[in-house]
């Protein structure tokens, strides 16, 4: 008979990549998960594990019980969303990772609207980018996660995670209060600019922008900080391309432009593992969220400026 609990440790194995941050994310020594996994492969009576340099890799074999340690695990996540459905209340401990535009502008309201409407429930947040955040809700890090998609940058989809759409945030172009009247993305080749780091959607979307319009964007500034952004934008050192949420409903303090219509909405959504997805408390963050989203305010410096056209 094969042990669960084993087996999942071989399942974080995969999620996490090496015995030292299982070790780290589970409170034991790399030396007792080992061992576990030792007894594990004896229990199965196959090699589990093979050397890859100065770590270890999964077997084939391996492979195949993580595939139904995954099942398993999802047949539990509904079981355990059975049972609270059942009770009364919602109670707990709810783990939810957000980026940080959603945590400054859609979290706050959330958490005071699930206070009053469920004072036992433990919310804990944790500032994540969805890059990071995936791969740690599949490592059960996190329950629920907010993520988000740039335009014509759809990201992976693992099979363990479900997702349930939350709605949508214009980006526009944001420009320093001196660039020339009536400049769009066009006429802001020649502006320093800021930019999320290479590698990230956003980074893509922004540069295959610039370029379609027909220029190689300046970028001097890199952070994954939109705050600092706005910030660099409103002080006259670079343009942005910035979300509403950035704003968190108040009028934008900038100049903005808005982009041609396929390239100027994120979607927003908020992903759980696979079986999770119907746990009420699950089910309560994202209706919290959902009641409290909003377009982008129209209004502000530059707001009646013409849409981009190209």
């Amino acid at each position: 008979m094969l042990d669960l609990h084993r087996l999942r440790l071989l399942r974080e194995l995969k999620h996490r990549g090496t015995l030292a941050a299982v070790a780290e994310a589970l409170s034991y020594s790399p030396s007792s998960i080992s061992q576990q996994l030792s007894v594990l492969e004896r229990e199965a009576g196959v090699p589990l594990l093979e050397p890859a340099g100065r770590r270890v890799r999964l077997t084939p074999q391996a492979e195949i019980l993580v595939a139904h340690t995954e099942a398993v695990l999802e047949r539990l996540e509904r079981a355990e969303a059975d049972l609270a459905a059942s009770l009364e209340g919602i109670t707990g401990v709810l783990r939810v990772a957000a980026f940080q535009t959603a945590a400054l502008a859609l979290v706050p309201d959330a958490l005071t609207r699930l206070r009053a409407a469920h004072p036992r429930l433990r919310i804990e947040i944790t500032q994540r980018e969805p890059e990071s955040a995936l791969p740690a809700l599949l490592a059960r890090d996190f329950d629920l996660v907010i993520t988000e998609e740039y335009p014509g940058e759809p990201g992976p989809r693992p099979a363990g995670i479900e997702y349930a759409e939350l709605g949508e945030d214009e980006i526009r172009l944001a420009l320093p209060g001196d660039a020339p009247p009536g400049a769009g993305l066009r006429g802001s080749a020649g502006v320093p600019w800021v930019m999320e780091p290479v590698g990230t959607a956003s980074r893509q979307w922004a540069v295959r922008l610039c370029r379609a319009a027909g220029f190689e964007p300046d970028v001097r500034f890199e952070s994954t900080d939109l705050l600092l952004h706005l910030r660099l934008v409103e002080r006259g050192h670079a343009a942005a391309l910035l979300p509403g949420l950035v704003w968190a409903g108040r009028p934008p303090t900038v100049p903005v432009v808005r982009l041609p219509e396929e390239d100027r909405i994120r979607r927003l959504f908020t992903a759980s593992r696979r079986g999770g997805g119907e746990h009420p408390a699950v089910r309560a963050f994202r209706a919290a969220l959902a009641d409290g989203i909003r377009g982008p305010e129209p209004a502000g410096p530059g707001s009646d400026k013409p849409p981009y056209q190209g």
